[in-house]
């Protein structure tokens, strides 16, 4: 933090105390073309606007929370503290969120001498706009933005970022600095990975000791994972994230993946006794007893209060990997357990395995296998089942960018930039139209994770790349690429420690 910290001031100290003069020349402004993800449209011309210590935020009472995220976006990119008014004063230079005909979380951003205005019909595409904005900002002065207009909209309403808290936790501010960042690229999901063999990290009123014994310190892989997120934190980050039109998408794993509940709780196994506890990385060796009533009991109890702490619309409920439970066990656990996240208001998600059971048929499925086919989804979905794409050997940011990468693993192959880029989640599956996609999302697993530097190293690059075809309506590899070897500068002065990929000609 102390690092990331001296940075943006060393970025932002000599613009405080000394703002370029008006007719300062500087860097050209950045095409309106750059933004990533690229916009749906773009009519660059006319002239530019120049933002300067007198430039105003105009924005109605009801968009009052994205002015303010704007207002914190340039102070720290130029040191200006932009008043926010109701309505300009005349001649004022303005940048102005607007209602609009827009919807959604589609915008429109006009560039003029004047100003800029960013309209849309909601406040969530007011927020895409001020990402757009953001980037069209030089990262020095004078600030001047090229003028013509962006008409933009998403191709798919749901793109996800996800990070895993049960291999190793993450503190409550790590969390944060990662929506901060997710949220630049218009990703508007973030999942977290609550619960695994390794670690329980969220509080659960009815059985304590599943963070007690499951969130201690010794737990998670190789022992140095512990902590856990009390409600306290938990409804403090779903709050943050709203701030920044990201929702919280929380899962807890299951009947798999239970080892850290059983070793708290060992009435959940079948013998009642309860399992030495697993640092390891492993999988597929635990599961919940199916036939016991007190596994309902437990199952119902969590996820209870998993949606009474949850605004969002969606419980993950796991279901991968459940590899000790028979095939039968688990479609009888599905269909008991499927329809108690509807009785709590919430719609069921879970990954691809759920589509075993018919009761799956009104739940989402995220696809995280590594083939083109999978026959058994492609029924569900022709009989109502909606998926999220993520496909392990494309998606998985814990995956090694290549063998020497010092972080991830490679059980799904490495997975360089242009990889992670280079596919269409409409497409990519037999049996499953783009239809039926919901969106996209990119799991960060924390096997070897230890740090937010560990998390950014891995997730980005790739992570803008996913968030391009999750918003984007076409893909263009060179075009890409040079946006993205643009935007690597703003990474730096950021602080961010990304992965400079060999396959970008980075700017300096």
């Amino acid at each position: 933090m102390r690092k990331r910290l001296a940075v943006l001031l060393a970025c932002a100290l000599p613009l405080v105390l000394a703002p370029a003069p008006a007719d300062a020349a500087g860097p050209p402004a950045v095409a309106l073309s750059s933004v990533i993800p690229a916009p749906v449209e773009v009519r660059p011309g006319g002239p530019a606007f120049r933002l300067t210590a007198r430039t105003v935020i105009v924005a109605p009472p009801s968009a009052r929370p994205v002015a303010d995220r704007l207002a914190e976006a340039v102070r720290a990119a130029t040191g200006y503290r932009l008043a926010i008014l109701k309505h300009a004063p005349r001649h004022a230079s303005a940048i102005t969120l607007a209602p609009g005909r827009t919807g959604g979380e589609g915008y429109r951003l006009s560039v003029g001498r004047k100003g800029v205005t960013i309209r849309s019909g909601g406040n969530a595409g007011l927020f895409n706009g001020v990402q757009t904005l953001r980037q069209l900002l030089p990262l020095e002065a004078p600030w001047t933005v090229a003028g013509g207009e962006i008409v933009d909209r998403p191709r798919f309403a749901y793109r996800g970022a996800f990070l895993d808290l049960a291999r190793h936790f993450h503190t409550p501010a790590e969390i944060k600095q990662y929506i901060d960042e997710i949220s630049q690229f218009k990703v508007n999901h973030l999942h977290l990975h609550l619960s695994d063999d390794q670690g329980w990290r969220i509080q659960i009123d009815s059985w304590p000791r599943l963070t007690a014994v499951g969130g201690a310190a010794g737990t998670g892989v190789d022992g140095v994972g512990g902590g856990f997120l009390t409600k306290a934190d938990y409804r403090d980050l779903v709050r943050y994230a709203a701030a920044r039109y990201v929702t919280i998408v929380p899962e807890i794993d299951m009947p798999g993946h239970v080892n850290a509940a059983q070793v708290a709780y060992p009435e959940l196994t079948c013998d009642g006794v309860a399992p030495p506890p697993r640092t390891d990385t492993a999988v597929g060796y635990s599961s919940l007893c199916i036939g016991k009533e007190v596994t309902y009991r437990f199952v119902e109890d969590v996820i209870r209060e998993l949606a009474e702490l949850t605004p969002g619309p969606l419980i993950h409920i796991g279901g991968d990997e459940a590899h000790a439970t028979s095939e039968a066990d688990y479609i009888a656990f599905q269909q008991r357990v499927l329809p108690l996240v509807s009785k709590y208001g919430k719609t069921a998600y879970g990954w691809n395995e759920i589509t075993q059971a018919p009761a799956s048929h009104t739940a989402i499925a995220q696809y995280w296998n590594t083939g083109t086919t999978d026959p058994t989804l492609a029924a569900a979905v022709a009989a109502g089942t909606k998926v999220i794409m993520s496909p392990a050997n494309l998606t998985y940011l814990d995956m090694k960018y290549d063998p020497s990468t010092r972080l991830g693993l490679s059980w799904a192959g490495y997975i360089e930039v242009r990889k992670a880029y280079d596919w269409d989640p409409g497409t990519h599956l037999a049996g499953v139209p783009e239809s039926a996609v919901l969106g996209v999302e990119a799991p960060l697993w924390s096997e070897t994770l230890r740090s937010i530097e560990d998390i950014e190293f891995m997730a980005f690059p790739r992570l803008a790349a996913i968030a391009e075809l999750g918003w984007s309506p076409a893909r263009d590899w060179e075009s890409f690429r040079a946006r993205l070897g643009a935007y690597g500068p703003r990474w730096t002065a950021r602080g961010v420690g990304f992965y400079p990929s060999p396959q970008i000609d980075w700017a300096s």
